[in-house]
This record gives structure tokens, sequence and C-alpha cells, in this order.
């Protein structure tokens, strides 16, 4: 095995699946000059029918993608930051998440949709959305959160086959963290299958893409305080493995959602609601969210960091929820 970067894994994810699959190519902006790594040396090694341009033309280009898809290509779009899919809404919502419905199963759109959440970098109000949980109220689309490189390449690997339209959306605080590699070239990991990234007896947190990590550092926090934290992670949010979520809450008897999206609709506030219908009788406690406010994001850093979950944050709600919350000093 060989460590890799997050970006390094989309990288590898993509060459290894187009080096497999005639049929797969990408397209996107800015695919060329390989602004943030993820196509290096992929003109030299598939040449420039398969590694495409774009005009700066969400709507036209993720529609070209649709088209090709329903013919039997496999593109990936690469649709840079997670704000360039709303002048697209129409092509993702009209066609790629309705065509297999609307026509009987008789198309398939086996295309993936891979965008950045890039928050948190004082990206200002129209760079900064992370707007996953607005696509899970749609039929027809899958949606893939992974938090680290391992998870990266196994899932999007498995979204590049997969025969239903498949939204990437990549955390940018994870770009990067470094994982181990399998060396088989069919390593993957399917959506909807989440996985427990620490084991605990006293609290479930359920966390979604950037928020994993910090999970992790509240849970080493609070370890030191006798309180034993569970990390789940979902990684896909669509499907979304809900017997491993109800699992881990009936073992521990509590929870917290922690999400990086605005708190009112988002998938905290979902797996918050699939708790409370099937696992209420073994709650403890509330099930707490830890998610962004319901306002834009400024440009300024210390007004913007401030709004996202943070590990005091996770930590603050673990101490309410098992009684020790701690007074606030004066």
């Amino acid at each position: 095995m060989t460590k890799a970067t997050y970006l390094e894994a989309i990288r590898q994810a993509q060459h290894e699946e187009m080096s497999r699959d005639p049929r797969v190519f990408i397209m996107g902006e800015d695919i060329i000059c390989n602004v943030f790594g993820t196509t290096t040396g992929f003109v030299e090694a598939f040449g420039t029918e398969r590694v495409r341009d774009t005009p700066i033309s969400e709507n036209g280009f993720i529609g070209a993608a649709a088209g090709a898809s329903m013919v039997g290509m496999r593109p990936i779009v690469d649709a840079t930051i997670a704000s360039f899919l709303y002048p697209a809404m129409d092509q993702i919502m009209s066609i790629i998440a309705k065509s297999r419905y609307i026509y009987g199963g008789q198309a398939r759109l086996p295309l993936v949709i891979r965008t950045c959440l890039f928050y948190g970098n004082s990206n200002a109000a129209q760079h900064s959305d992370r707007p996953y949980s607005m696509f899970m109220n749609v039929p027809g689309l899958k949606i893939m959160v992974p938090s680290n490189a391992y998870d990266m390449k196994g899932m999007l690997k498995a979204a590049i086959r997969d025969d239903d339209p498949v939204l990437c959306f990549e955390d940018s605080t994870c770009w990067t963290s470094k994982s181990d590699m399998p060396d088989d070239p069919d390593f993957m990991i399917p959506l909807g299958k989440g996985d427990i990234k620490r084991e605990g007896t006293d609290i479930s947190v359920i966390a979604v893409a950037g928020a994993v990590p910090l999970a992790l550092k509240a849970a080493e926090v609070l370890a030191k305080e006798g309180i034993s934290i569970e990390v789940v992670d979902p990684r896909s949010l669509v499907p979304l493995d809900k017997a491993l979520i109800l699992k881990s809450v009936r073992k521990t008897g509590r929870a917290i959602t922690v999400d990086p999206a605005h708190q009112t609709c988002s998938a905290a506030s979902e797996i918050s609601a699939l708790i409370v219908e099937q696992a209420f009788d073994a709650l403890r406690g509330p099930v707490l969210r830890v998610a962004t406010a319901d306002t834009h994001l400024p440009f300024s850093p210390a007004i913007e960091k401030a709004l996202y979950p943070t590990v005091d944050r996770i930590v603050t709600a673990a101490r309410t929820l098992v009684g020790t919350a701690r007074p606030v000093s004066a």
C-alpha cells in the first residue's frame, strides 16, 4: 500500500477507470490545465477526445453529459465548485434525475458529477455553498460525501461503474488528508455502505463529509473526560446506510448529528428524524444537531469560521447529553 491525498485519490480513481473502460471520459472547466491536480497526465494518456475542456456554461456541458450517458458513454463531469451546479439545475433535476423513471427504465444515465465544497477559506457567499441536502430531496440521484482519501477512491470508482447518476461532493477541508491506498485495481466501496470510524459506548456522533475529522478530534477530547464517542460516517447520503446508524444509536442511546451544511432541512435533520422515528425507544436524551447557521457565508474569516461545526461545539453538545455540561466562565 502507498499513501495518497484526497485529491490524488480522485486522480487515481479516474485514471484507473478510464484505463479500464474506453466509454469513460472526463469533461469540465479547466480540465486540461489541471487546476486541482486531479487530471495530471490525462491528456498524454487519453487524448483530448476523452479529456475535454468546456466553456463556462454548466447548463450546456452537464446537459451534454446527460445525452452522452443515454447513448452508452460514462462521463465524469468536473463541475469545479458546488455553487456552479445552480446554472445546470434544469438539466440535473428535469433530465438527469427523472429520465430513467419517465422512460420506464429504457434510459440509463451512468454519469458522475464531481464538485467540491469550497468553504471555510473566505470564498464568500457565492462560492461557499454545501448544497448536498438540497439534492437529497430529488429522487433519482445518488449522493456521496467521502471524508477521507481511502473512501474517496473506493466510492468514486464505484460511482463511475454505477448505472445511475451520482453527485460526488468533495469536501475541500479534507483535500490534504492522506490514507493508505489498496493496490487492487478493482477496489471499490459500494454507495449506501457507511462506516464506523471510531467505536464507542456513550454517544453516537453521525458526521457528514468534513465534519468526520472534527468528530474524531472531539472524541479524543471527550475520551479524557471518560465519555466514549462512536463516530459514524454515512459516506453516502443517498442511499443512506440507515441500518448502521440505527444499530449504533441503539447501542449508545444518545445521538448527535454533525453537518457542515445549513441546519434547516439538512442531512443532519433527516438523520435526526430517522433516529427519532425508528429508534425512539432506545434514546436516553434528545437528538442534537451541530450544523451551520442559516445565513449566507461572509468573506470575513473571523465571522465565517464560527458559523460552521467545530470541535468545541461537538464537545459541548456531548457534555450536554451526558449531563456534564460545564458552566460558562464569567
